[in-house]
């Protein structure tokens, strides 16, 4: 049974669209129903409307927090129009039914994406009525329409009109399922932040009881990480200083893969405060470097690996100048996306008029970058079969006090310095990293290899004459002398590791007798 629309019941706290969708409903006859600020709007733009109040014969009370909780609203909603028993309650009860709910609700992610929010303002936020409204409606969709989103109304507003007043089942039940994903993420995201409060004291667990994952769909992708795949990308959480919500300046459409290898560059780059630049090529580092200004350090960086580095994506921690932009726009240079906090108008301009560059090059302007930015992962998540892992991200680093020289010759300073910064590089490659530098800078990467000492082969190969006096970091302890005996010979003048190896002792002789500093850091930073 599909009867017109001709109750509906508006309680909105994003105003976008109101009035026009408002105007259109009353010009089909609809009556209007509406609360407090959006009863207000809609007075004052001179609509006839009722104010729930008025239509309950109860005053709103308990500062708002009890508005629409009564039972000629829910009746209003779930009675079921073909059934005489509801119809006879109903009628008994003096309930009129109400056809259409057009409800968004309190900005709860707002909130407290917002520094300094204070619990007792974050808990005001967490709407009661608008939740009970949405599913009342929702579960009887087959006579009650309900629209969530403002973006909604202009083809809602164009199927009334042309069918006199009516919605077809098809649009009720897809209105329907958006009502219950946004009342699922609305839920999703309360309990999560609650939980983030209370991690972390005594009492609190490490890991909820319960997980569930509130995201918003932002846009469908051409194809996932094979043409033959589909994907979308969503928003979930905090949108400032993320990729999801970085301002997307040039370039074409994201894909699947370019979203997967910004991350990775976004994760390192948060990784540092000074100015510093990371290439990314397929997920794992090929360089980076820290530089007295952004240009040196791409410069550094592109000198990792160059040939890797073409069409790759690019981290960065400062904003993007023009001296960064005119090293990055040469004929020999081309990436597939720039994630950086920001691009100064000159660079943009160079960037976006370079005919190899143009409107292909991607820039996104993502706000502060570095350890403190509110994009680092707080978990990681991982689908399997039948479920999910989480983990703590890994963010710590190895404190200097607990860096353990294990053999006769100790690094100096500079080399400290440089395995420090090894270390960091190396919690971001894939599989039995092992990271080459000199001084601030990437000179060779081995990753994605089943044995560690094919990682040293490899990272060697990447470095040619730049091995000589480099410095190596291993994301996990050597299994045999053979990684470090190849490294050494090769030009490496001091290592580090976690240590923990039932052969520690054979691999600390081997440096002892080919004179090669070792530094143990008791931490493992493996990224399978």
């Amino acid at each position: 049974m599909n009867r017109p629309i001709q109750s509906a019941l508006l309680s909105v706290s994003d105003k976008q669209g109101l009035i026009e969708f408002a105007r259109g409903l009353a010009a089909l006859g609809v009556r209007l129903i509406s609360t407090g600020g959006t009863h207000r709007a809609l007075r004052e733009a001179g609509l006839p409307v009722v104010e729930v109040a008025a239509h309950t014969g109860f005053p709103e009370m308990l500062d708002g927090r009890v508005k629409t909780l009564h039972p000629k609203i829910h009746g209003g909603l779930l009675g079921r129009r073909d059934d005489p028993a509801h119809v006879a309650a109903m009628r008994e009860h003096g309930i009129d039914p109400i056809d259409l709910v057009v409800v968004n609700l309190y900005p709860f992610e707002a909130t407290v994406a917002r520094a300094g929010v204070s619990r007792d303002e974050a808990i005001e936020q967490i709407d009661i009525g608008g939740p009970s409204m949405l599913r009342s409606a929702a579960k009887n969709h087959r006579d009650v329409a309900v629209v969530v989103d403002p973006a909604r109304y202009g083809e809602v507003l164009e199927e009334l009109q042309l069918s006199g007043g009516r919605l077809a089942e098809t649009t009720r039940r897809a209105l329907a399922l958006e009502a219950f994903e946004t009342t699922a993420r609305y839920d999703a995201a309360i309990a999560r932040w609650l939980f983030e409060q209370e991690r972390g004291g005594e009492q609190a667990e490490r890991f909820p009881r319960g997980f569930s994952l509130a995201g918003r769909r932002e846009m469908l992708l051409r194809y996932g990480e094979n043409p033959h795949q589909h994907a979308a990308v969503y928003q979930a959480g905090t949108r400032a200083g993320s990729l999801v919500g970085a301002r997307v300046l040039n370039g074409k459409a994201l894909s699947y893969n370019n979203y997967v290898d910004l991350d990775a560059a976004l994760a390192l780059a948060c990784e540092f405060d000074a100015p510093f630049a990371c290439v990314i090529k397929h997920n794992n580092p090929c360089g980076a470097a820290i530089g007295r200004d952004l240009a040196q350090a791409l410069e550094l960086a592109w000198a990792g690996d160059p040939v890797s580095a073409f069409g790759s994506v690019l981290a960065l921690t400062r904003t993007v100048d023009r001296a960064a932009a005119e090293f990055l726009a040469s004929e020999q240079r081309f990436v597939e996306a720039i994630v950086a906090p920001d691009f100064a108008p000159e660079a943009f301009e160079l960037l976006t008029t370079k005919p190899k560059w143009g409107k292909n090059v991607r820039l996104l302007a993502v706000g502060a970058v570095g350890p403190a930015a509110p994009a680092r992962a707080r978990l990681e998540l991982k689908a399997i079969s039948g479920g999910f892992l989480l983990q703590d991200p890994d963010l710590e680093e190895t404190p200097a006090g607990e860096l353990q020289t294990v053999t006769h010759s100790a690094p100096s300073a500079a080399e400290v310095e440089a395995l420090r910064f090894a270390e960091k590089v190396a919690k971001h490659v894939k599989s039995n990293a092992i990271v080459l530098a000199q001084g601030l800078a990437v000179v060779g990467v081995g990753a994605g290899q089943m044995s560690r000492v094919d990682s040293v082969r490899l990272a060697l190969d990447k470095a040619g004459e730049r091995r000589r006096g480099a410095v190596l970091a291993s994301d996990a302890f050597f299994p045999f002398p053979d990684g470090p005996e190849l490294a050494i010979r090769a030009g490496v003048r001091a290592l580090l590791q976690p240590g923990g190896s039932v052969k520690d002792r054979e691999v600390i002789a081997l440096c002892d007798s080919l004179g090669a500093a070792m530094v143990f850091t008791g931490r493992r930073h493996f990224r399978h």
